[in-house]
């Protein structure tokens, strides 16, 4: 059966995810050495390191997991979505927790906040787009449904959906915490592939994620899958793709055949 509907993955396939919380990271590490002489390579390793132990004790870890959400999106996501207060206050909580324990590290006094403020801001003004992403939806809109597929809270992935300008391009959206299930679970690509109107077997899943987004289409019985590898995200996964591309212009001629003059 022809492919009639293409998912895509949100995070590190259509925008940047990853480089932009280090880059925030590194702001907020720039400025506790403006403000209280921190040392920046330390600042960070400390911050990777310590923000996955506090990330232990968080109580919604659980929900989490099955949604999504990583320590990184708890340094400033607001979570002001219906049921989400337990995670709101605990967040609020690790951002002063986190930074005040990076610098007791290098012997230096607790933060007033200024840091995580930092993070926060610089996180939401860095957001980009992945090379050609706009284009290549431009591209594949006329001739398939395109859906989204993405974990995280409903706030956070809305947001940076509505801030992308690639809202428009998607017939039907389906976010993790909206549908109470994550991927790779199977049920919220069926979801998705329902309010698009189509079958598995007339699909194709893009994303960056071997484990979560191709291994997941592939339970799902979604018929085609094509892993955009990112450098610096990569993951083990017992999975193989049908297809791999190292870039989203490469994605169109896959799908839509090469341009003839």
């Amino acid at each position: 059966m022809p492919v009639q509907a293409i998912l895509f993955d949100l995070d590190d396939t259509l925008i940047v995810d990853e480089a932009i919380s280090k880059s925030a990271m590194e702001q907020a590490a720039a400025l506790a050495a403006k403000l209280h002489g921190a040392e920046i390579a330390r600042f960070l390793a400390d911050a990777k390191r310590l923000s996955q132990s506090l990330w232990r004790d968080n109580p919604c870890l659980a929900y989490c997991k099955e949604i999504g959400v990583t320590a990184e999106e708890c340094l400033w996501g607001n979570f002001d979505s219906p049921g989400l207060d337990t995670l709101r206050a605990w967040s609020l909580g690790f951002r002063r927790s986190l930074f005040d324990a990076v610098l007791r590290e290098q012997g230096l006094p607790d933060d007033d906040g200024a840091l995580a403020e930092e993070f926060a801001s610089a996180r939401r003004k860095l957001q980009r787009l992945m090379p050609d992403a706009k284009e290549t939806l431009a591209r594949l809109k006329p001739s398939f449904k395109i859906g989204l597929l993405t974990n995280g809270t409903p706030d956070i992935q809305r947001g940076k959906l509505a801030d992308s300008g690639l809202a428009n391009f998607f017939d039907a959206v389906a976010v993790s915490g909206e549908c109470g299930i994550g991927k790779p679970n199977p049920g919220i690509f069926h979801i998705l592939l329902r309010e698009l109107g189509t079958v598995p077997d007339a699909a194709a899943m893009v994303g960056n994620s071997l484990a979560r987004d191709i291994a997941g289409a592939r339970a799902a019985g979604i018929a085609r899958t094509i892993w955009l590898r990112v450098p610096g995200s990569e993951e083990f996964a017992d999975v193989t793709p049908d297809q791999t591309i190292d870039a989203l212009h490469e994605l169109p001629p896959l799908l839509l055949g090469p341009v003839t003059p």
